[in-house]
C-alpha cells in the first residue's frame, strides 16, 4: 500500500496562479502546494514585461477588453475577457497591498505601453522583473500562512480519479517514494505551459506540459492546443531556457536589423518593429531562413538602457554583449500557449473537483494570440475565482481504492535527455513558427515512432508528458486549416471567418 497524505486542497505548481489560489484557499482550509523543483522555478518568476490593468486616467476596462479581443483574432470568449479586465484594477490594488513593489513616480504608478495596447496600462517591478517581484511577494505571503504547506522537489505524476471525480494526485518526492495525496475538496492544476517541448524557448526547465498530459490521461477536455505564441526576441546565445529580451525594449525605440544593418520590419507590417508578436516572429524567421543573422539595435538608449532594463543589461553583459554599444543577437522562441485544459470562468474542468488556473488552463481570454502582459493578469484574476468556487464545495470522502504500486522516478537520465532533445527538434522543425500539412504529418509520424519505440520507460514522467503534449499540439495544428494568431500554416495562409467558430476539443483521445 502506498503512503497516503490527506488535506483539504491540493495545488500543483508554485507560479503566480498556484500561489494566488493557495493564498485564497488557505482562508477556508489546509492547502498542500506541490511543486517539482524549488518554489520559484516557474515561468511566472521569469516574466519580465509586466501586468496589464486599466488604471490610467485615459484608459478603461472597455478599452482593455477591445484590445484583448483584437489580439485574440475573433477566438476569445468575450464575457470571460470582460470579467478579467473588470477585475484587473482591484487585483492590482490587492497585489500592492500585499507588498508588490510596482514601479512608481511619486505616488503614481509608472504605466508603460506595449504592442497592440491602445493605452499605457502595463505595471512593472524594477523595470523588467515583474514576474519575480509578484512571485516573491506571494511567496512571502504564503510563508506567513500556517495552513499552506509547500512541498518542493515533488513530481506530480498522475491524477487520482474514482467514480468520474478527481480525488487527488500521485506524486514522488526526492526519496523516490510514490505517495497518494487525497483532497477533501479538490485539486487545482497550476502547472504552467509547455515551452520545453520546443528546441528554442524562453520557458523555465519545469514547463514540460505536465498538466496537459496528466489531464489528457484522465480523460479531461483540452482545447485550442494549436495556438503557441513565439516571442520574437530571445537572446540568441546557446542556453536553455533562452533569456527574453522584452518587447518593451522595442517599445523604447529599439529596431530589428540584419547583419548588414537592414531594418527589415517595414517590409512586413505597417507597425514595423511594434507589429504583433506573431508577425515579428515570422519576419525574423523568414530572414533567418535566408541565411541572415538578426539583431536588436538599442544603442540609441545609451546610458538609459542599464537603468531602464537592469536585468536584461546584466544578462547581455554576462553573454559578452554591451547593449549600449553593440547590437543584441536575437531569435524567436516558444513563449506561451493560448490553449490548454478547457475551463469555465471559475476554472472548473470537465472532471468534477479538478480545477485549472494560469497558463495550463484555457479560459478563453487569449483566443488565438495573447495580448502582451495579460498572462500574469489571467493567473491572478482567475485564481480568485477558482478559490471562491472550490472553497464552497462540501467535503468528499477520502477513502478510496489506492494503486498497490507505482513506478519510481527513472534514473536513466541519459536516455531520457536524448529523447527529450529529439522531441524538441521535431517540434521546432514541424510545429514551429511556420507549419504545413506535410510537415505536421511527418512530425506526428516521428513523435508516434518515439512513443512506440519502447525507449520511454516507466518512471520517465517528464518525458512521457512532453511526448503526449507534443502530440496534442501537432494534432491540433494539423486539424486547423487556416492561419490565425499564433498558428500559421504556409499552405493555408488566410484567416478564414468560419474557423473563428471552431475549437479543437480533445478528450482522452476523443476529439471534436
Amino acid at each position: 500500500m502506498m503512503r497516503q497524505v490527506t488535506t483539504d486542497y491540493i495545488v500543483v505548481g508554485s507560479g503566480i496562479a498556484g500561489l494566488m489560489t493557495a493564498l485564497f484557499l488557505s482562508e477556508t482550509g489546509e492547502v498542500k502546494v506541490l511543486t517539482k523543483a524549488c518554489e520559484d522555478a516557474s515561468n511566472s518568476y521569469r516574466a519580465q514585461g509586466g501586468i496589464a490593468a486599466a488604471i490610467g486616467e485615459a484608459d478603461s476596462p472597455n478599452l482593455h477588453w477591445q484590445d484583448t479581443l483584437r489580439a485574440g483574432v475573433d477566438l476569445c470568449d468575450e464575457d470571460t475577457v470582460r470579467l478579467m479586465v473588470k477585475m484587473a484594477p482591484d487585483t492590482i490594488r490587492l497585489l500592492a497591498d500585499w507588498g508588490t513593489p510596482f514601479d512608481k513616480k511619486g505616488n503614481a504608478y509608472l504605466l508603460a505601453k506595449e504592442g497592440a495596447h491602445s493605452a499605457s496600462r502595463i505595471l512593472r517591478v524594477h523595470g523588467d522583473s515583474t514576474g519575480a517581484g509578484i512571485t516573491s511577494t506571494l511567496l512571502r505571503q504564503a510563508e506567513r500562512q500556517k495552513s499552506i504547506h509547500m512541498q518542493t522537489h515533488t513530481m506530480v505524476a498522475d491524477l487520482l480519479v474514482e467514480n468520474d471525480t478527481c480525488r487527488g494526485v500521485i506524486a514522488l518526492d526526492t526519496d523516490q517514494e510514490p505517495t497518494c495525496y487525497l483532497a477533501r475538496k479538490g485539486v487545482v492544476l497550476a502547472t504552467g505551459g509547455c515551452g520545453q517541448v520546443f528546441k528554442y524557448t524562453t520557458n523555465d526547465l519545469v514547463t514540460t506540459g505536465d498538466g496537459f498530459a496528466m489531464a489528457h490521461r484522465a480523460g479531461v477536455q483540452l482545447t485550442d492546443m494549436e495556438f503557441i505564441q513565439f516571442h520574437p526576441t530571445a537572446l540568441a546565445v546557446d542556453q536553455n531556457p533562452m533569456f527574453l529580451i522584452s518587447e518593451a525594449v522595442r517599445g523604447e525605440g529599439a529596431v530589428l536589423v540584419t547583419e548588414s544593418g537592414d531594418r527589415f520590419m517595414e517590409r512586413y507590417h505597417e507597425l514595423k518593429d511594434l507589429a504583433p508578436r506573431d508577425v515579428v516572429s515570422r519576419a525574423i524567421y523568414t530572414e533567418m531562413q535566408q541565411g541572415k543573422q538578426v539583431y536588436l539595435d538599442a544603442r540609441h538608449l545609451k546610458g538609459k538602457f542599464a537603468r531602464r532594463f537592469p536585468a536584461i543589461y546584466k544578462e547581455c553583459r554576462k553573454a559578452g554583449i554591451d547593449p549600449e554599444r553593440e547590437w543584441i543577437p536575437v531569435r524567436p522562441a516558444a513563449h506561451f500557449i493560448m490553449g490548454g485544459i478547457k475551463t469555465d470562468s471559475y476554472g472548473r474542468t470537465s472532471l468534477p473537483r479538478l480545477f485549472a488556473c494560469g497558463e495550463v488552463a484555457c479560459t478563453g481570454v487569449h483566443g488565438a494570440n495573447r495580448l502582451a502582459s495579460n498572462s500574469l493578469l489571467e493567473g491572478t484574476v482567475f485564481a480568485q475565482r477558482v478559490a471562491k468556487k472550490l472553497s464552497s464545495y462540501e467535503e468528499q470522502s477520502t477513502t478510496m481504492q489506492l494503486p498497490s504500486q507505482y513506478p519510481r522516478l527513472c534514473q536513466d537520465k541519459q536516455t531520457e535527455e536524448k529523447i527529450k532533445k529529439e522531441i524538441r527538434q521535431v517540434m521546432w522543425d514541424h510545429a514551429g513558427i511556420v507549419r504545413t500539412s506535410e510537415g505536421l504529418a511527418e512530425g506526428l509520424s516521428k513523435l508516434n515512432r518515439l512513443s512506440d519505440s519502447g525507449h520511454v520507460l516507466p518512471g520517465m514522467f517528464e518525458l512521457r508528458n512532453m511526448l503526449t503534449t507534443a502530440q496534442l499540439v501537432m494534432k491540433a495544428a494539423r486539424w486547423r486549416e487556416e492561419s490565425r494568431g499564433g498558428h500559421y500554416r504556409r499552405d493555408f495562409p488566410q484567416t478564414i471567418p468560419e474557423w473563428a467558430e471552431k475549437h479543437k476539443v480533445i478528450q482522452g483521445g476523443i476529439s471534436s
